[in-house]
Order: structure tokens, then sequence, then C-alpha cells
């Protein structure tokens, strides 16, 4: 019998999105485990996260290794020695060079607030308003070595309210993040996704 997909969650702040994929785990909706948190920043709420569910965590700090590629090779390691078949940041706050996202190619995904490819980068959410769109929503897409310009798997809308803050429209994103994450993970353990060129194909279940 196949050993069941790893994921490991690369994460910097609260790590919401690492307790959704955490607990669709445990509660059967992906057939995959959750084995690894790892961090850049000691004091990560995240690491609160796995502690309470009892997923190992890890602290690689940048501030202790002596350049961008020597932190990365450490966190390839951290990955690789617990066999991770799947890479998902979790609001990890570090742009990734070129050999990290090749190493990971085709097993590295990233959940966004906005609909890509409108609004990459930070503050998606301002960006959002600013322009005075209708309609917003959330991306999980495979990494490629632009900022949020990969291969986009899923997506999800979310209307834009007249009255919306920032804190309100991230609030309701967020819950949908919540639900597209866990299944964009359940469709890549089961084998149905496919990358053809700038498009992701998602095979029929069998």
């Amino acid at each position: 019998m196949p050993e069941r997909l790893r994921v490991g969650v690369l994460a910097s702040g609260r790590g919401s999105n690492f307790r959704a994929l955490v607990e669709a785990a445990a509660a059967g909706r992906i057939p995959a485990d959750v084995v690894v948190l790892v961090t850049d920043r000691p004091s990560a709420p995240a690491l609160d996260i796995a502690r309470a569910s009892r997923i190992e965590a890890v602290v690689v700090d940048a501030k202790h290794h002596p350049s961008r590629e020597a932190h990365e090779k450490a966190v390839i390691g951290v990955l690789e020695e617990r066999r991770v078949g799947l890479v998902c940041l979790a609001g990890y706050m570090r742009l990734l060079t070129g050999p990290f996202v090749g190493h990971f190619a085709g097993r590295l995904l990233n959940i966004h607030p906005s609909l890509l490819p409108a609004f990459p980068g930070l503050h998606p959410h301002r960006q959002t308003l600013e322009h005075g769109v209708k309609v917003s929503g959330a991306t999980v897409h495979f990494v490629d070595e632009g900022v949020d310009t990969g291969p986009i798997v899923l997506q999800a809308a979310v209307p834009v309210l007249q009255n919306d803050t920032e804190a309100t429209l991230s609030e309701r994103i967020l819950a949908v993040e919540h639900r597209l994450y866990p299944e964009a993970v359940r469709l890549f353990a089961l084998g149905r996704l496919e990358i053809r060129g700038r498009r992701v194909h998602i095979r029929e279940s069998t």
C-alpha cells in the first residue's frame, strides 16, 4: 500500500491556513498527513498551532545563516529529511529563489487572497479596494520563480461590499481560503493535478 502524501507547511505568521490544512487532514478530508511546520520566525503564532496539534515544528531563523541561499538550503534539508512530497506556503513572508522553487517544482503550492493575476504581491486587499473592483477572492497556485505568477489550481470569488475595509474583506476571503487550500491539496494527493504549460488540468476522478 503506497505511503500517504506527506505535507510540509512553511509559515511566518499566525498560520490560519496551516490550521485549516491540519484540521482537514485530521478529519480525513484530504488523504495526506501534515508532518512538519517550518517557520523563519521563532515567535510565529503558527508554532502554537503545531504544538497543540502535536505536529513537529522547526524554526529555521534566517539570522543564523550567512546568506539567503544557505537559509533555503537548510529549509530544504528539513523538508527532505522528513520525506515531504508537497510543500504548502501559508503566509511565508520570504521570496523564494530559483533553486528552491526548482527543487520542489510541481510540488510547491501557495494561496493568495486575490483572483490572480490581479493584485499579486503585498497588500492585495488594499489594492482591491483602491481599484474599486466588485469581486475579489482567493487563488491556490503552483509556485514558480515570479511573484504569484505560477499556474493556477483553484480560485473562488468573494464579492467586495461597498463598506468593506481591508480587515472585513480579509476576514471574508480568509474563510474561503480555508476551504480552497485543503481542496487543492486533496486533488494533488489524489494525483488529479497536471501542469500543462501555464494551465493546470484537473483530471476526472476514477
